[in-house]
């Protein structure tokens, strides 16, 4: 078997296959997870749910892990409408919810702010969401006068590792998961960093003036993709 020239170093789990296909291109993923999440149960935001779940209401989902942690609260579907970021987030919501009761999607949660806002008949959300969500999408609603009622349904906590092996690249899909690399680590200069969204490149930017291509589509898969595309086209061409 030849040996992976290209190394990349995804800070999260991934399916086998995803691997493999990366293999078959000469290129070799490791995995480390560095955030952990953990769904909250307490017997109050289990009764709020079940309460929530009486009433037609404006739900928002920015994370798979939000919706993960509400429906398996829930017995039954409620009648709510959902807007949540594409990707493996809509999947999950789509799964248990139904494709009808998804009113909008988007790529990151400024564009789906955007779209709540504009439907005026829009007052009051609930925002169903980590202890370490960030304050983009409550900020645009409340500024437009829709009121933002906050659930926090998961905790989401540092894992760092130290990395002694030198990567090509380093896939990132939050702030947290930036943080708690730059924790303990410091990267070559020739390592690319590959992100998702503006927001966790802007924190890869306060530790390194590194490349970074980010992705602007939620997800895993969009962007182990656009970083295989990225080096085998590379290789391609050298």
């Amino acid at each position: 078997m030849r040996e992976n020239n290209i190394t990349i170093l995804c800070t999260r789990p991934l399916n086998e296959n995803i691997i493999q296909k990366a293999a078959m291109q000469n290129i070799g993923i490791d995995c480390y997870s560095f955030i952990e999440t953990n769904q909250i149960s307490s017997s109050e935001l289990i009764a709020d749910i079940h309460h929530l779940a009486q009433k037609k209401y404006a739900i928002i989902f920015t994370s798979m892990n939000a919706v993960n942690a509400v429906v398996n609260h829930l017995q039954l579907i409620p009648n709510w409408d959902i807007y949540c970021i594409s990707g493996t987030t809509k999947d999950i919501a789509t799964n248990f919810f139904g494709e009808a009761k998804i009113k909008a999607t988007a790529k990151n949660a400024a564009e789906l702010a955007t779209i709540i806002s504009a439907d005026h008949s829009i007052t009051e959300t609930i925002f169903f969401c980590g202890n370490q969500r960030l304050n983009e999408l409550p900020e645009v609603l409340t500024s437009k006068g829709i009121r933002v009622i906050e659930k926090v349904v998961y905790t989401t906590i540092q894992t760092p590792h130290n990395i002694e092996k030198n990567y090509s690249a380093i896939l990132f899909f939050s702030p947290s998961a930036v943080h708690s690399f730059f924790s303990v680590n410091n990267v070559h200069n020739n390592t690319i960093f590959f992100s998702i969204g503006n927001t966790t490149t802007a924190a890869i930017k306060t530790y390194s003036n590194n490349k970074i291509i980010t992705s602007e589509w939620p997800g895993k898969d969009a962007m182990i993709n656009l970083s295989i595309q990225y080096f085998t086209t590379l290789q391609h061409t050298t």
